[in-house]
């Protein structure tokens, strides 16, 4: 149960960051209360961390992980990181820095414990073939899912830039994930993180039905997978 046992206690052993973008981070302010408990995140995320100094204030450990090599975690799991097509954080890019690439900016997660794995990908700019084998290993994956296409936020006026320039592939279209996600039966395949943009929130339109169709679930609220 995530409830406390005492005053300022907290169950959280461990967070886990695949970006070090202000939504990613921010939550760490929420357990700054001297609860020992550890972030781990790839050394580009730390480095992002460590150059802020408000973060001093979250007395945390903090365990650089390496790719593709296991962490044990509380509670009998285990975590592996892997690089993601991505790009710096919103507050760190200059010019076209910002730019997506894969060298450690935006990770994925593998977790697996005793009744299988899940594969969690929030965010993601393109998906080459070593994503999507990581992808389909996994009983469950977690994956973005933030625009239906690449100029949503172009065309709704809420934003100057496309999705993978924001590094989010978008859902359709030509290089759009559910290009790939419909030949992964094996696994099954959650989208998350949607923006409210996305018409594919509502029930029942026509772009969550080309996802259903393919097999694909969207998340909601209070959604639980059970193994």
């Amino acid at each position: 149960m995530l409830w406390p046992s005492g005053i300022r206690h907290s169950p959280i052993g461990a967070v886990i960051l695949t970006s070090g973008e202000i939504d990613h981070v921010a939550g760490l302010f929420s357990l700054r209360e001297r609860h020992p408990f550890t972030v781990i995140a790839l050394r580009q995320v730390h480095d992002a961390m460590n150059a802020n100094p408000m973060l001093e204030a979250v007395r945390a450990e903090r365990l650089v992980a390496t790719p593709g090599e296991p962490i044990a975690l509380p509670g009998g799991l285990s975590a592996m990181l892997f690089p993601v097509p991505g790009k710096v954080p919103l507050y760190l890019e200059r010019g076209e820095s910002g730019l997506a690439y894969d060298d450690g900016e935006t990770a994925g997660v593998r977790l697996t414990g005793k009744g299988g794995s899940i594969v969690y990908i929030p965010g993601c700019a393109a998906a080459g073939d070593d994503l999507i084998r990581e992808a389909a290993k996994a009983d469950v994956l977690f994956f973005d899912g933030t625009l239906f296409t690449d100029d949503e936020m172009i065309r709704a006026g809420l934003g100057e830039k496309t999705g993978r320039r924001m590094g989010h592939m978008p859902i359709s279209g030509e290089g759009g994930s559910l290009a790939w996600l419909r030949d992964l039966p094996r696994t099954r395949r959650i989208y998350i993180h949607l923006n409210n943009s996305n018409p594919a929130l509502i029930d029942g339109s026509p772009e969550r039905q080309e996802i259903e169709a393919a097999g694909v679930e969207v998340a909601f609220d209070g959604m639980e997978v059970v193994p």
